[in-house]
């Protein structure tokens, strides 16, 4: 099974035109990506051209600071869904995990997976602005409230993933989640490694680049 199968193929910059979500999703399913992952304001867009094909649509909520409301992110991951998005991937309120608020970290991750129902909840920790102790804390409470993924970051942060936090966060939820790691990731050998290292699905700008890491290797 190629690396491929395992990419969220990703084009969130604010400035990216029309064309540039057209393309992305056209490379998606010429390359045979698992998913494309866009702006919220792009999944009809998204969906026409996908229309017919396999690849899914992911998009995100509450990014890339996860500082809305809990009432803010429900309606978004609904009204995402309602427009034709398959996953929803979540920044957490990061600030109310910093101030060991658990319950409303938890009830906020609760709260959008009941709306999104069997739908895939992938749950953005953002590890480069967390203590090792959070970072674990976070995952934990990922698993409790029900979530299918920890996800590591935005990739809008101070840093994206890495492997030492992907195994760390494998450590913490075993079998009871599965982890995409994301921001950063560029090459093949980095791709790889997050693999090795626990990431069961990876946000990736740079998919071309790496299916061709990937065929040289």
């Amino acid at each position: 099974m190629g690396i491929n199968t395992i990419i969220d193929h990703t084009l969130l910059k604010p400035e990216a035109s029309e064309d540039q979500i057209k393309k992305l999703c056209q490379e998606a399913i010429d390359y045979e990506f698992f998913s494309v992952c866009v702006n919220p304001t792009w999944i009809e867009t998204a969906r026409e051209v996908l229309k017919g094909s396999p690849v899914k649509i992911a998009t995100v909520i509450g990014f890339p600071l996860g500082a809305n409301s809990l009432e803010t992110k429900v309606f978004e991951s609904k009204d995402a869904l309602d427009k034709g998005a398959h996953e929803i991937d979540m920044v957490i309120n990061i600030g109310a995990l910093k101030s060991k608020n658990y319950d409303q970290v938890k009830n906020e991750i609760q709260a959008v997976k009941k709306a999104i129902g069997d739908h895939i909840l992938k749950v953005i920790i953002e590890t480069c602005l967390l203590t090792e102790e959070e970072k674990k804390k976070a995952s934990q409470l990922v698993v409790e409230a029900g979530g299918d993924f920890v996800k590591t970051s935005t990739g809008f942060s101070t840093a994206g993933a890495q492997v030492e936090d992907v195994r760390l966060i494998r450590s913490v939820v075993g079998d009871k989640a599965k982890i995409k790691a994301s921001g950063g990731i560029r090459d093949y050998e980095k791709a790889r490694a997050m693999v090795e290292a626990g990431a069961d699905r990876l946000g990736v700008s740079a998919g071309l680049a790496i299916l061709e890491g990937e065929n040289h290797a």
